[in-house]
């Protein structure tokens, strides 16, 4: 099924009960080097629509307070932003991540935004549901697509990012998944000295006499450039190149474009969990293949994420 051109294909409704209407939603959560992840009052901006126009308002003043501070503070260097693809039923594991994310360290000098990507919510159920999670975190992105994950999903979520958040591009956009853990500390230092255009980094597969011609779809990070080029590029749907395993059709547009030349391969610092859960690395920058609890839970005891804490134990 061939995707509709990126001018049509979503609308911004920044509103959290626009869930149950059925629309694209954003909600903006306050960067993780911002105010506290997690804390209360967390500021969500709304739009209200009017025919052909979206006007914004800040839901919580405290998001306001928390922008004065941050701009008296020291400019960021950098700026990313991470969207976890993941499904509407998948609400478990969103709670895991969102805590993964929101007790690491922040990133030294550097603004980063994590998103919730999913497609349309079409579950009544799940519409309920999301929409509360939604209201309580302000995380979460709603894309109009049906959803898949190898049917023009990543197409959709790179080709919509330049237009919902062009009042505060990011120099860099991230796709990943939800069995995969990042750190983004980490992340944010390889990228801290890196180019700001052209950029296409991850996970390097080698094939066909090309050092990397696609990066592994648990997670890989773009310019802002690329991925505006994306929205922009009309070839990929005279192509129908939005169907297909989506770390290779990502790898395919950039190669036939000439795009993405300042590739850098992170193995082995970005890698598969095996089976046996026993080849984590200090280093790490992102751990993939977290498909249950157990996993999550030997990743949080190797990264020491839970250690000191002592739960309280009835007499």
């Amino acid at each position: 099924m061939a995707m509709k051109a990126p001018a049509s294909n979503s609308h911004i409704l920044l509103a959290p009960l626009a869930l149950l209407l059925v629309a694209v939603v954003v909600f903006l959560l306050p960067s993780l080097n911002g105010a506290r992840v997690g804390s209360d009052g967390l500021g969500v901006l709304c739009a209200r629509r009017s025919a052909g126009a979206e006007d914004y308002t800040v839901a919580d003043a405290a998001a306001t307070a928390n922008e004065e501070v941050m701009e008296e503070e020291e400019k960021p260097e950098l700026s990313l932003l991470v969207g976890v693809l993941t499904t509407p039923k998948r609400y478990e594991r969103r709670d895991i991540v969102r805590l993964a994310y929101a007790l690491q360290p922040a990133a030294a000098r550097a603004r980063v935004d994590v998103r919730f990507v999913f497609c349309r919510v079409s579950d009544p159920v799940d519409a309920q549901l999301v929409a509360l999670e939604a209201m309580s975190h302000g995380d979460v992105v709603e894309l109009d697509c049906e959803e898949n994950m190898n049917r023009g999903k990543t197409y959709a979520y790179l080709s919509s990012v330049p237009r919902l958040f062009a009042s505060a591009p990011f120099d860099y956009v991230m796709k990943t998944d939800d069995d995969t853990y990042l750190r983004v500390a980490a992340l944010v230092d390889e990228l801290r000295h890196k180019p700001r255009d052209d950029v296409y980094l991850g996970y390097g597969y080698a094939m066909g006499g090309q050092p990397m011609p696609f990066m592994h779809g648990m997670g890989y990070v773009v310019s802002w450039d690329v991925a505006s080029w994306v929205s922009t590029a009309e070839e990929i749907l005279a192509r129908n190149d939005t169907e297909g395993p989506e770390d290779l059709m990502v790898g395919k547009w950039l190669n036939l474009a000439g795009r993405g030349r300042n590739r850098y391969d992170l193995k082995p610092r970005m890698y598969d969990l095996s089976w046996d859960m026993d080849n984590f690395r200090p280093d790490t920058v992102a751990v993939h293949m977290l498909k249950d609890n157990r996993r999550w839970a030997a990743t949080f005891s190797y990264f020491n994420i839970t250690g000191g804490v002592k739960l309280d134990h009835s007499p």
